[in-house]
């Protein structure tokens, strides 16, 4: 048999990345694309950039007569409509577009599609319900396809909801108790891939995969209590006390979430993913079960027999944290600014004609760097231009503490130490800018 060539779209995404990765482990050619790929996964030639939701249907054609494409893998998803996300677009349109390209490249190609558990009367969110309108325009297309609905997806690296669920396991808090009984049935990454290889290593006219739709997901039944409560065996934090949080307070996040993400940030923590987490994860794997012969993972397995190491102590801690960080920088930068200009602005001024300023510049100065301050605040509230925000602060931070140490070092022993306070933010500003990365 000759060895199959398969397209990723999505390479960069937490399932997109592992499949792409131990596909090629298991011999596969594997083409991966994304429509941006960090530094660390830019070494091979067979994974691209490209703008994938921006391609029309002939620019996909190209795509897959140009790798000579045997399977498409589709892991493309976006989880809730906002600046860059648009649900319709990312998993309706570009299929339709996709359906399109394949039927019209003339070659024999599968489609792997990547889609979500549960009944459909059950969708309520624009996330669900354009992921059910692309699984039907994939059985009406008469294409072989494969449609895969995994549970809630546990891989080595963590994102979105994973990451949410590994930062609670390693506080000593929990859900509300309605959503911590709300079923949640997992699968490990692992047995995605395995079952993306088995259905590529068959013969496209094979009868018996020509059209299939399985739910990928551990047969026993389990619980978001149960999936924490593993994921605190692994951390060490089983045995604290855990005090669950108020409903109000989920939704008050979720709504926070919603604000952040119109800044260009992406937290798991949104109305989309409290509503869907609320709906639970379920299925029937025992079709899938069957047909593969393909023995799912458990949950210990999936998250590790051994205690976690100490980066995913440290990650686990920190996730939440990064919000805190950034929030207060915003706000640092953002309300010391504001006061120097509208509150306490002869007091500010006055500093510097106590210490013989030249008149003419007392106001611009004064004017000027409150300015400066409420624009790095601006700039590292909006994720496109954080890094930027965070640099401007740091480089002015330091300007700030030379200025004053050539011409009013006195300030330096200022009752409240104004100036030496400036040493910890820059720190924190660092602390900020190597956390950013989210892949």
């Amino acid at each position: 048999m000759t060895q199959r060539s398969i397209l990723v779209l999505g390479a960069s995404g937490l399932i997109g990345r592992f499949v792409t990765d131990d596909l090629r482990a298991r011999g596969f050619r594997v083409v991966g694309l994304a429509r941006s790929l960090p530094p660390a996964q830019q070494m091979s030639a067979l994974d691209i950039e490209l703008p994938i939701l921006s391609l029309d249907t002939a620019a996909l054609t190209h795509v897959l007569n140009e790798h000579a494409v045997d399977v498409v893998v589709n892991c493309l998803g976006v989880l809730q409509d906002g600046p860059g996300s648009d649900t319709n677009a990312v998993h309706r349109d570009f299929v339709s577009r996709l359906l399109q390209a394949i039927t019209g490249s003339g070659r024999p190609i599968r489609l792997v599609h990547i889609s979500i558990p549960g009944a459909a009367e059950a969708d309520r969110t624009a996330f669900a319900t354009t992921k059910r309108e692309a699984e039907r325009l994939i059985a009406a297309s008469g294409i072989p396809h494969m449609i895969l609905r995994p549970g809630f997806v546990l891989a080595p690296s963590a994102y979105g909801g994973s990451s949410m669920l590994r930062s609670l396991a390693a506080f000593p808090f929990d859900l509300p108790p309605a959503e911590m009984a709300t079923p949640f049935q997992p699968v490990a990454v692992d047995d995605i891939s395995a079952t993306i290889a088995w259905v590529a290593a068959r013969d496209i006219d094979d009868a018996s995969v020509k059209a299939v739709s399985w739910d990928l997901m551990q047969s026993e039944p389990i619980t978001m209590a149960g999936v924490i409560k593993q994921f605190r065996l692994a951390l060490g934090t089983a045995r604290w006390r855990h005090v669950p949080i108020p409903s109000f307070m989920l939704d008050l996040g979720a709504r926070i979430g919603d604000f952040a993400s119109t800044l260009g940030w992406m937290p798991p923590m949104r109305t989309t993913a409290i509503t869907e987490l609320r709906r639970g994860v379920t299925g029937d794997p025992s079709v899938w079960i069957a047909a593969t012969g393909l023995v799912p993972k458990t949950l210990v397995d999936a998250i590790g027999r051994h205690p976690a190491t100490i980066q995913d102590k440290w990650f686990a801690r920190l996730f939440l944290i990064k919000a805190m960080i950034v929030a207060s920088l915003v706000a640092f930068w953002l309300v010391s600014g504001f006061i120097a200009l509208f509150v306490s602005y002869r007091a500010a001024a006055g500093i510097l004609s106590a210490h013989n300023f030249p008149p003419t510049l007392v106001d611009p100065i004064t004017i000027g760097t409150s300015l400066m301050d409420m624009s790095i605040g601006v700039l590292i509230a909006f994720r496109r231009t954080t890094a930027i925000g965070l640099v401007a602060g740091i480089v002015a931070s330091l300007g700030y503490m030379l200025g004053a140490a050539i011409l009013t070092p006195d300030l330096w022993i200022e009752p409240l130490g104004a100036l030496v306070k400036t040493g910890p933010a820059i720190v924190l500003m660092l602390v900020a800018l190597l956390m950013l990365d989210n892949r």
